[in-house]
Parts: C-alpha cells; structure tokens; sequence
C-alpha cells in the first residue's frame, strides 16, 4: 500500500466528530510495529504510537481523524472518495486526512532513526477537544513519554503547496458584555436610560481596535464585534439592557486581564457586566527551534523554495503542545477547501507531503 492508497482508506471511514468509525485500530494495525497505547474519555478516542530505535530526541506526529459532518452541495458521496483529474474529492482530503496519511506511511518505511518515533491521533480536534489530545498530553507527561518536538499535518499551505508552515497559533478570547440602563417610552427618553444611547459614541473605542502593536511573529490582537442586540423589536420600547459579543484572536501580549482594562476604561461610569472565556491560549515555536530549522530545510530541498513561517488562522491542537512546552509546528496541503462541499487534495501535494516528512524523518539528527 502507498501513500495514496493508504489516504483512499482513510477517507472511506464516516469518521464524524468524535467517531473515529474504526480508523485508530485499523492505523493500529497498520503501524504494527509501534506500540500503541488509548486514552479514551465520554466518547473520544486518543491513540499513541511509539517505536524507539536509539537514543536520541523524540520526534511526534499529530493529527486528527475526526472530521466536520459532510453537508450539503457535493457533486459524488462525500466517503466514497473520487479522483478526478489529479484530485481526490472526500471529506476530510485537506482536513486532514492527507497529512494522517502522509506521516502514517513515513513512520512506517522507517527502518532507522537515532530516537524516538511516535504518532498522536485524536478523534476530537473538530468538536470541543476537551477530551482529546490534551488528555493523551497529560498522559504522557505522567509516564514521562513527552515528544522533545512535533510535527502537526494541518492544512498549512496558502497558494502552492509548501509556501508557508505554522510556528504559532494566536488564542481566542470570547467577550460577553451587558450594559444595563432602564426601560422605557421612546417619547420620553429623559425618563430612561438608553444603553444603546450610552454605548453608541463609545463604539469607536472597541470595534475593530488594536489591544496590542503586534511583533515579528504576530498580527496585533484586535477586538471583532460579533454579536449585538437589545431591546422588544418594537419602536416605542427603548431596551434595558444591551448585550455585546466580541472575539479577541490574542497574540502573546494581550491577556485576558488586559482585555478587562480595556473595557473598564472605556466604560466607566456605566453599569455593566463582563464575562470572558478564553478558547484557547497563544503559542509560538522560535524559529531557531531544531524542527523549525529542520522542516524549511526540508521543504526547500524537495521543494525548491523557501517557506513562510506563519501564526495566521485559527485554532488546532498544536495549541496543546504548546501548553506543554513541546516545540510544535504545523506543515500539510493547500488550504482552500476545508470544510466546504466538494472538499478536495491533489494526489501530487500528498505525494510530496508524504516525501518531506519521510527526508525529515531521515536527515532529523544528521
């Protein structure tokens, strides 16, 4: 079996969050000479393989074989994958079955490292992830098997494939504000506290602004309104109250705590209450770290170009290597259709995926 024809399987499995549907035990099987160990919890399953041929540093893969439900729009059956003109049509081909299958099919031609080998696969990345690596990561750390560096097979790649790999991921902060006033007849305002009124030229001050100037690594961390409503939907009713949802995509100088300043200058003198939660947590890799160095060298020599170094996009699960101290990057496909109908790779970007890691893997300690 080759690189395509291990994805093929991969994607004919209705792996939907948190199902993984027999994928784990059949990469199991497949990896036989791993050994492979489960932490499973509330219906997520987590699987670690590991093989040590010598003594040096420890090199992980991750990823996750859960995938998105397929929706609506797809022109074949979304776990039959097709290959038509070059590409593979499943769900699941970019995000992130194609990285799984890379890095599967490397580890398995290994016949040498100076190391430890292993893979970490969860069945929840796409879900709430709170049973899915970060508990295979706590478990590891308690039997002291945490990986010195990993390689996670996310999507990373812009316009061509090998353009840019991901060092670092900005968090997420979720913002849930209220500003209370008091209800009343729109023809007597005076009578009323307006919250609306109160907020409107305080606006300007929150929307769209920057928490922080940004750095060499990351973009500044701006507050994005997304939600904002009040009132009983009729004209002659001011609201007595204003609720306002915000998302803060935090680079690592904005904190939550900074966050609270913020708002609290902005609005003394009112009657508020704020909540925040934070999604997930800021991370980077420095560029001088051994994988960073180890993964653009590889890249440009397969690929004959230099890679970006990026810390755009959302949230994966490198966020919980990060939380670990483990150095962590990301590098898989082109990134353009995931999550949507008709979600495909090309066989040629998977081949040359399974390629790097396979020359990463080989020239990692020399």
């Amino acid at each position: 079996m080759n690189v395509i024809d291990l994805l093929l399987k991969l994607l004919s499995f209705e792996s939907i969050t948190p199902d993984d549907a027999g994928s784990l035990a059949f990469i199991e099987e497949y990896l036989d000479g791993f050994e492979a160990s489960y932490v499973n919890k509330e219906g997520v399953k987590n699987l670690f393989l590991t093989k040590k041929f010598g003594e040096g540093e420890h090199l992980c893969f991750a990823g996750h074989v859960d995938v998105v439900p397929a929706g609506d729009g797809w022109e074949t059956n979304p776990f039959v994958p097709v290959i038509k003109e070059g590409n593979i049509y499943a769900r699941g081909t970019q995000d992130m079955k194609s990285g799984v299958a890379a890095f599967v099919q490397a580890c398995r031609e290994v016949d040498n490292f100076e190391g430890r080998l292993s893979i970490l696969l969860t069945s929840d990345e796409e879900g709430d992830a709170k049973y899915g690596t970060a508990i295979m990561l706590e478990h590891l750390k308690s039997i002291n098997l945490l990986p010195d560096y990993c390689v996670v097979a996310e999507p990373t790649c812009e316009t061509t494939f090998g353009d840019a790999i991901k060092i670092g991921r900005r968090g997420s902060i979720n913002g849930y504000l209220t500003v209370n006033g008091r209800q009343g007849h729109a023809a007597y305002p005076e009578k009323a506290i307006n919250p609306v009124h109160q907020i409107a030229p305080l606006l300007e001050k929150i929307a769209g602004v920057n928490l922080d100037s940004g750095d060499d690594d990351f973009a500044p961390s701006q507050m994005v309104i997304t939600d904002m409503r009040g009132g009983m939907e009729v004209t002659n009713v001011t609201p007595s109250s204003l609720r306002i949802m915000f998302n803060v995509r935090n680079s690592t100088k904005t904190t939550q705590e900074e966050v609270k300043i913020h708002i609290s200058k902005v609005f003394a003198g009112l009657d508020y209450n704020l909540e925040l939660t934070q999604g997930s947590y800021p991370f980077v890799t420095k560029k001088e770290s051994k994988i960073v160095k180890k993964l653009c060298s590889t890249i440009e020599s397969v690929m004959g170009k230099r890679t970006s170094l990026s810390t755009a996009g959302g949230t994966s699960d490198a966020r919980f290597m990060g939380a670990f101290d483990i150095d962590v990057v990301e590098f898989g496909v082109i990134n353009d259709t995931i999550h949507a109908p008709n979600e495909r790779t090309s066989i040629e970007e998977v081949e040359k995926l399974h390629n790097i890691f396979t020359q990463l893997i080989k020239n990692f300690n020399s």
